[in-house]
């Protein structure tokens, strides 16, 4: 290939990737968005942006629940807690766990597939009695309706806790990009409702906010019984994180709106967000760097039976490594489709759209040349 030929593929090679990096322009209009809800003192302040117009109302709360209607968005009541801490990284085995990952707005997807494995009821109510939901990450972004989607989480975290079950959510990187400024990938819908309401984008989801208190208090690495869930996987330069799940949990949850730059360059923090073998962006089990020896001895060296992830898309829920690597995120984020992990008492399938049940896809390492 002729010198420059080479050199203008370089060139637009480069500025696209320049391009990429850089939040796209905000919508022209926003048809419906919100609550956005802050604490200040003993009130609270719900904003919605209602056909690109915002709506306001003020609460007044003391140390209890306090019920907010809807105005537009998301369409249910809400009842805003008290915030909460974070919970212990490692739980006993529970006899059943339904898991799904990278939603990335696509709220309507969301409801219709827990719906149909009844997850959840007609009125999107907890409908799994005392088991256990886990998401694993990646809710920001990409699609349309990011802010319902955390809502009904949210929600269904406090419905099943009073019914005696319980409902996780795990960070992901684009929980941490979004919140450290990173947006390349929003919705431009949420750069014009952050206009409207004389914020930036990651202002909406400060400490005081009621969801981002309730993002500072996630995990990264959840342990139920014998499965680790994560967001993209532990590597092994990331082992002494998973030996020590709780302190990993901390140091996440304490850096969290922490400019990009400053985590790159802290020696402390750097290796939380690298890129490539943190807990929260690793893809080794899938491009070829971890062989099934090689993950057998890391379950080995943790004591696990299987490690669950979101992070690397797939078609489907899929099966690797003999079944020590569960690949959860079926690509919600196109809107198209999407399924469930089921895991009952040690036996595992996934729920489709439908709300089917069949086995597993086996999935096979591609090599990342």
């Amino acid at each position: 290939m002729p010198l420059l030929r080479i050199l203008a593929l370089l060139l637009c090679a480069c500025t696209g990737a320049v391009a990429a990096a850089h939040p796209p322009p905000p919508a022209a209009h926003v048809d419906a968005d919100g609550p956005y809800v802050f604490r200040k003192g003993h009130t609270l302040q719900a904003r919605w942006v209602c056909d690109d117009r915002v709506v306001s109302r003020r609460l007044r709360h003391a140390d209890t629940a306090v019920q907010l209607p809807p105005a537009c968005g998301y369409p249910h009541a809400l009842t805003l807690s008290p915030p909460r801490s974070a919970g212990t990284a490692v739980l006993p085995a529970t006899p059943r766990i339904v898991a799904l990952s990278d939603i990335h707005g696509q709220y309507g997807l969301l409801r219709q597939l827990l719906r149909a494995n009844q997850v959840i009821d007609a009125g999107d109510r907890w409908n799994l009695g005392s088991d256990t939901l886990v998401v694993a990450g990646d809710v920001f972004d990409r699609g349309p309706q990011v802010t319902e989607a955390f809502w009904l989480l949210y929600s269904l975290q406090q419905q099943a806790q009073a019914a005696g079950g319980a409902v996780h959510f795990v960070l992901g990187n684009h929980e941490t990009m979004v919140l450290y400024d990173d947006l390349r990938y929003v919705n431009p819908k949420y750069l014009r409702s952050a206009q409207l309401l004389g914020m930036s984008y990651p202002q909406l989801y400060g400490a005081g906010s009621v969801i981002g208190q309730w993002l500072r208090t996630r995990p990264v690495l959840l342990r139920i019984g014998d499965t680790l869930f994560l967001h993209g996987g532990i590597s092994p330069q990331a082992l002494q994180m998973a030996l020590n799940p709780d302190a990993t949990n901390a140091a996440y949850q304490a850096s969290l709106g922490t400019a990009k730059a400053e985590v790159k360059a802290n020696p402390v923090t750097a290796p939380l967000y690298d890129g490539k073998t943190s807990p929260i962006w690793y893809r080794g089990y899938f491009d070829g760097h971890m062989d099934t020896p090689g993950v057998q001895h890391l379950l080995q060296q943790l004591g696990l039976q299987r490690i669950v992830v979101g992070h690397t898309s797939m078609p489907h829920v899929s099966s690797f490594h003999d079944g020590r690597i569960i690949a959860i995120d079926s690509s919600i984020k196109n809107g198209e489709n999407g399924e469930l992990l089921f895991i009952e008492d040690g036996k595992l399938s996934r729920g489709l759209l439908d709300g089917s049940r069949v086995p597993l896809v086996e999935g096979q390492p591609q090599r990342d040349d």
